[in-house]
């Protein structure tokens, strides 16, 4: 097993344990293998093959109260189109956030597929369980706490993670842990992860 399939296996239990931040793994039905040896660049030049070049986030929104809003309105109106495009699409991951992710670069030195998989196998959980527990479902925004900390990374900030306070149809404030990361850069903020806390 190599030193990267090591960090995979360590990272999803801790985040199994305590809901940290999101991460991405290649599935073994793909029969892709993942080689730990294979310089940084050259994954990276492999994960963007057949990908649009991108050099900013497009959609999402101009502030994270904005993301958040629109967020749960489509939420509440089962909207997937809508909360499709307020995720960081797979062209962004590998030209705007991979190049300066923390869990990219030593000592994780995660490859793009690998990370890219285990960001997005959390986020589509999340989002599924959400859709499941909150779809169609009347709600008014209240607040949202994304902590006090934040992460720099390169040209990003990221965010996270985030509680929603929201009053649904019966007039009960209910907080929920909704998402887990927010991304900003250059002005515009995406969901980096939907993954949650939900039960």
């Amino acid at each position: 097993m190599g030193s990267n399939q090591l960090v995979w296996l360590a990272m999803m239990a801790g985040l199994a344990a305590c809901g940290g931040p999101d991460v991405r793994a290649e599935p073994p039905a793909t029969g892709r293998v993942v080689d730990s040896i294979l310089p940084r660049e050259e994954a990276l030049r492999r994960f963007r093959e057949k990908l649009q070049p991108v050099d900013s986030l497009t959609g999402g929104m101009e502030s994270r109260d904005a993301l958040v809003a629109a967020f749960v309105r489509a939420l509440a109106s089962a909207d997937t189109a809508a909360i499709a495009g307020l995720a960081v699409s797979r062209s962004e991951f590998a030209y705007l956030y991979y190049p300066t992710a923390a869990m990219g670069r030593p000592p994780y030195d995660l490859e793009p597929g690998l990370l890219w998989f285990m960001l997005t196998t959390h986020s589509d959980q999340g989002l599924a369980r959400a859709l499941q527990l909150y779809a169609g479902k009347s709600k008014s925004l209240i607040d949202y706490d994304c902590g006090t900390g934040r992460q720099r990374e390169g040209d990003n900030t990221v965010y996270g993670p985030c509680v929603v306070r929201w009053r649904n149809a019966n007039g009960d404030t209910l907080s929920v842990r909704l998402f887990n990361q927010i991304l900003e850069r250059g002005g515009r903020f995406k969901f980096l992860s939907y993954g949650n806390r939900l039960d």
